[in-house]
């Protein structure tokens, strides 16, 4: 990690560690007319936000690491999803090739070095995970599902897998794979050089390597078995993508924006309560909330402009306001779909804790939104 990325991160611990002390603070005044309902819905969310810094700071060390945290991640919020909606036995084949073929996949192809892919396939990783699923999966389990054999309720069955999948798989996808966008002025040294200055330096290298520039003659073969030679070995082709500080600064600017943007919406949607979105699917959120979230978010990815690769101040106010809206959708979304249920959470993993899925619905909804963002203006 660079300079930058380390502020970042220091900035993050002082942000966490002050609403921890803040919140331990207030539980000592609940009798002097602060709700204890701000304190119940902050609490989990706190232990969560830390687990979840925890997490990524282990993985800034690798590009991998990342991948496989957020792989992680779309498996427990994946199971918590179809641990709530409805299933049949018929569908136990269906999962399993969910679980160990179709999810797997996804984020490999997220993890690979985009130029290495690209010399020995002639794709790039995008062109394959971003139709993957929405594109080819989607047309395997219907199939799947109906060679089951099990009728009952197939539309239901299939329209749940099919978004437990969008949102689960493939949107989460889009987080990790912020780390192999083609960011300007990232990686200098690496740039492939000009053709020429290429075989100037290849001739001088066969020179060095048969004695050094004492006018001896260099053989033609020598230069073209030099040119054959398996090159695998450089950065460019490793199957690690090559990144650097800049990549963990967007990652962590995006992760931190949709968490205190939900933030936002929770106190600005309690200072008023006069418009409510839709009070049977979720009877906090405001329209008032929403605006004030936007707006308040926008400022927040303005200050922050300096850890993102926009070239302009308003483009990573307008990313900030656009993740806030997108993050207000999924927990929109999610919310409903617990409402359908009647459950009031998506289960516990952890005693004590919310799920996962109720932490990180609105960072799924976001990040395809992000990312495309990023590569038009940005990348």
């Amino acid at each position: 990690m660079d300079t930058p990325t380390v502020w970042l991160f220091c900035g993050v611990f002082l942000l966490l560690t002050a609403a921890t002390v803040g919140l331990r603070s207030l539980l000592k005044y609940t009798d002097y007319g602060v709700d204890p309902a701000i304190i119940e819905t902050f609490r989990p969310r706190i232990r969560t936000w830390w687990m979840l810094f925890g997490l990524l700071a282990c993985a800034s060390f690798s590009p991998l690491a990342t991948v496989f945290l957020f792989f992680f991640l779309s498996v427990t919020i994946l199971r918590e999803y179809i641990t709530l909606t409805p299933k049949s036995p018929a569908d136990h084949q269906t999962l399993f090739v969910i679980y160990l073929l179709f999810t797997p996949l996804q984020f490999a192809l997220v993890g690979i070095n985009p130029d290495w892919f690209l010399q020995n396939t002639g794709f790039t990783p995008y062109q394959v995970f971003s139709l993957l699923l929405p594109g080819y999966v989607f047309l395997i389990l219907p199939g799947m599902m109906a060679i089951s054999g099990d009728p009952k309720r197939f539309l239901e069955r299939t329209a749940k897998l099919q978004l437990g999948l969008i949102v689960c798989v493939y949107s989460l996808s889009y987080v990790p794979a912020l780390l192999t966008l083609d960011l300007p002025k990232t990686c200098p040294t690496l740039e492939p050089a000009p053709a020429t200055a290429l075989n100037l330096n290849l001739e001088e290298t066969v020179i060095a390597m048969l004695g050094g520039n004492n006018g001896q003659a260099v053989e033609e073969h020598d230069i073209a078995s030099l040119e054959e030679a398996d090159l695998t070995d450089s950065p460019l082709f490793r199957l690690v993508p090559i990144i650097d500080g800049k990549h963990f600064q967007l990652l962590l600017f995006f992760v931190l924006i949709v968490q205190l943007s939900d933030v936002f919406q929770y106190l600005w949607s309690r200072a008023s309560r006069r418009y409510v979105v839709a009070g049977q699917i979720n009877s906090t959120r405001t329209w008032e909330g929403l605006l004030g979230s936007m707006l308040t978010t926008a400022l927040l990815g303005v200050a922050l402009w300096y850890f993102t690769p926009f070239p302009y101040w308003w483009q990573a106010g307008l990313a900030a306001m656009l993740v806030a809206f997108m993050g207000f959708l999924g927990s929109m979304t999610m919310s409903a779909i617990k409402r359908d249920r009647g459950v009031g959470s998506y289960g516990a993993l952890i005693p004590g804790h919310s799920s996962f899925l109720d932490r990180i619905d609105s960072l799924c909804f976001a990040a395809p939104v992000f990312y495309h963002f990023v590569w038009y203006f940005a990348a």
